[in-house]
């Protein structure tokens, strides 16, 4: 018999199922999983107002003359970066709690946090329940920077998936602007009674919303996985299928991880993937870009610091936008390549920069440049670097990481790349000045250029493509299994 006529029945049987996939999502009506990824995205929305509020709240902080609330320097550095603490606790956190309680509990759960310490600052009566509240809203940032677009990630399909995770980052600058917005009007107080806002809306509509397919499936309870199914895809579109491809990926996992799981290529791949996606985001050097922001707008002359944040959290906003509407189109790869070419470019042309500025070229580590008209070189720069940062390695790793682990290990993988990501955060916003010291403003920037061309490299070789793919699918991808 031909080789050709056994593969022939294969072929044709994988082609009728992805036909009658294709025909099962064309049922698919999408409106209820826009309201229920509206209602999860405001936990991000909530986080971007936690990240910005520092900015007009601290000159407020600095100014206010009761000596128990007034900050000095130090103590205003420290109510900007405990929020990093609190996150990395949150996000490792996050990783047990959301598989034991479930997605849209630990949702709901985030949401107690960003109240308390939003509340305990509108109370406060000394430096440390500034910090407290500070604390407690960092801690539900870094649960909500997990579960969130895992949440989102498990109800939608494979066709809005990518625009749908992608709203994840597209809220959190849109919170930060928020909070650069409301800054420019409120004082301290008032702008965190406004930053309380979206999480209690978010605890008020997640109570409407279902678990996810996934875990309800993970957990045996199969009857309410095609309730929420139903939910999700409308009265249209039958579960049946869809439930069937989920169980079908996940025989033979169990629901408890070993350390011999560490050897399954399906879990240590995607791990490695997510965690050095996650450390390549900080050492892009967005941090260090927008350390910058202020000094760059004013040397181009600007003379209200505060309106030039909100235009830089503009940018962010338009060009994150942009990339949720490109990501099921153009591809996930596509926007990183994109996106780490633009901040290459950038970072190096900052360089530049750092090196023209200073006449003497003596390698001094302080930007100071003595020629205004240099001033266009470093807005142009810092401009193409927001936007290849929004458009690509801002929103993508966290959609990548919320795709790539199989169900079992997805609490343990998302918290392990969640606290990278916070901590090496840290570590280059602690270094950044000992860096500059030994390298020169010049050199360091040119180094953060270096590692934008490595993160293309490691794109192009080690990033799958998750676009169009089922999660079910992408797991086959790690298992090496051929899905047509």
């Amino acid at each position: 018999m031909d080789r050709d006529d056994v593969s022939r029945p294969l072929l044709g049987s994988q082609n009728d199922d992805e036909l009658e996939h294709s025909s099962y999502l064309d049922k698919v009506k999408n409106g209820k999983l826009y309201l229920a990824t509206f209602a999860a995205i405001l936990g991000p929305l909530s986080f971007g107002f936690v990240l910005g509020y520092s900015s007009p709240a601290i000159p407020d902080l600095r100014r206010i003359p009761d000596p128990r609330m007034q900050l000095d320097p130090e103590e205003a550095s420290w109510f900007g970066s405990v929020v990093t603490i609190g996150a990395a606790v949150g996000g490792l956190f996050a990783g047990w709690v959301v598989d034991k309680i479930g997605r849209k509990l630990t949702v709901m759960f985030c949401a107690m946090p960003y109240i308390f310490g939003f509340t305990i600052i509108i109370a406060a009566q000394n430096h440390w329940m500034l910090y407290l509240g500070r604390i407690m809203t960092g801690l539900a940032s870094g649960i909500t920077s997990l579960v969130v677009p895992l949440y989102i990630s498990e109800m939608a399909h494979e066709r809005v998936r990518g625009t749908m995770g992608s709203c994840v980052q597209l809220m959190v600058v849109t919170g930060i602007m928020g909070a650069y917005v409301g800054g420019l009007f409120l004082g301290w107080r008032w702008l965190a009674v406004t930053s309380s806002v979206p999480p209690a809306l978010m605890l008020v509509l997640m109570c409407f919303m279902p678990e996810t397919p996934h875990f309800l499936l993970a957990q045996g309870r199969r009857a309410e996985a095609q309730e929420a199914l139903r939910f999700l895809r409308g009265p249209g579109a039958s579960p049946e299928e869809e439930c069937a491809r989920i169980e079908g990926a996940m025989q033979g996992q169990g629901n408890s991880l070993g350390w011999s799981d560490l050897k399954d290529p399906v879990l240590y791949k995607p791990l490695g993937i997510g965690i050095v996606m996650m450390l390549f985001q900080q050492l892009t050097g967005i941090n260090a870009i927008m350390f910058y922001a202020e000094s760059i707008f004013e040397k181009a002359h600007f003379k209200r610091s505060d309106i030039a944040t909100v235009i830089v959290a503009s940018i962010q906003v338009v060009f994150t936008a942009l990339a949720a509407l490109l990501m099921d189109r153009a591809g996930r790869k596509v926007l990183l390549i994109l996106s780490g070419v633009a901040m290459t470019i950038s970072t190096a042309v900052f360089g530049v920069y750092f090196w023209l500025s200073n006449p003497n070229h003596s390698g001094a580590s302080v930007p100071g440049p003595t020629q205004p008209d240099l001033a266009w070189l470093a807005l142009a720069s810092m401009g193409l670097f927001i936007t290849g940062f929004a458009l690509g390695w801002g929103p993508t790793p966290w959609l990548v990481m919320s795709e790539i682990f199989p169900t079992r290990g997805r609490g343990l993988g998302s918290s392990l790349c969640v606290l990278t990501n916070w901590a090496s955060a840290f570590i280059v916003t602690k270094t950044f000045h000992n860096l500059m010291d030994v390298l020169t403003s010049a050199g360091t920037f040119w180094l953060f250029s270096c590692l934008c061309a490595v993160n293309i490299l490691f794109t192009i070789f080690f990033v799958p493509e998750t676009k169009g793919k089922s999660l079910e699918q992408i797991q086959a991808h790690f298992k090496g299994v051929r899905h047509s």
